[in-house]
């Protein structure tokens, strides 16, 4: 399994597992590396890790009996998970694209102030910008435990860290 830590600081792991496949499969091959990327950063035997998951709620990775934050996020060719030792945490990542309705998007789901930003910034820059905004939003909300949608004017408060991918993928941590 191609798997990369991709961050680790404050009681938070980040990994990343970078393979083209169905969604289904790279659901479950993400799981599997979580278990084997928190045995081995905590010095668990795998057989006391397990992720519980319901309709509805955030993901919660269980440590010997013990619930860790947990959030994943798919894109096509890569998956990422953050394990936040400490409390919740929210990861997303996305695929830099040029999307026709940008202004509308950012409007509506991302809020004035950064639709105006993306307004004026140069046209080249804009799709990343976009990618990095949107990525920031919807990782704050896994961190919440809120659902994507329209802004509201409320960001929830958690700290965020733009996660060093190559191109064309930006992600965001949020915890």
């Amino acid at each position: 399994m191609n798997r990369t830590v991709l961050w680790s600081g404050d009681g938070v792991l980040v990994i990343g597992v970078a393979a083209v496949l169905p969604r289904a499969e790279a659901r479950l091959r993400i799981r599997a590396a979580v278990r084997e990327a928190a045995a081995r950063w905590l010095k668990l035997n795998i057989e006391t890790i397990s992720l519980e998951s319901k309709p509805g709620s955030p993901p919660r990775l269980l440590l010997a009996g013990r619930a860790a934050g947990l959030s994943f996020s798919h894109e096509e060719g890569l998956s990422l998970a953050a394990i936040g030792l400490h409390g919740a945490v929210g990861v997303d990542v996305m695929r830099v694209r040029d999307v026709p309705d940008w202004f509308i998007l950012a409007r509506d789901y991302l809020g004035p102030q950064a639709a105006g930003e993306l307004s004026v910034c140069p046209d080249a820059q804009r799709p990343t910008l976009l990618a990095q905004a949107w990525t920031a939003r919807e990782a704050a909300l896994k961190c919440a435990g809120l659902p994507l949608a329209e802004w509201n004017g409320v960001a929830p408060a958690c700290r965020l860290h733009a996660l060093a991918l190559p191109a064309p993928h930006v992600a965001t941590l949020a915890y």
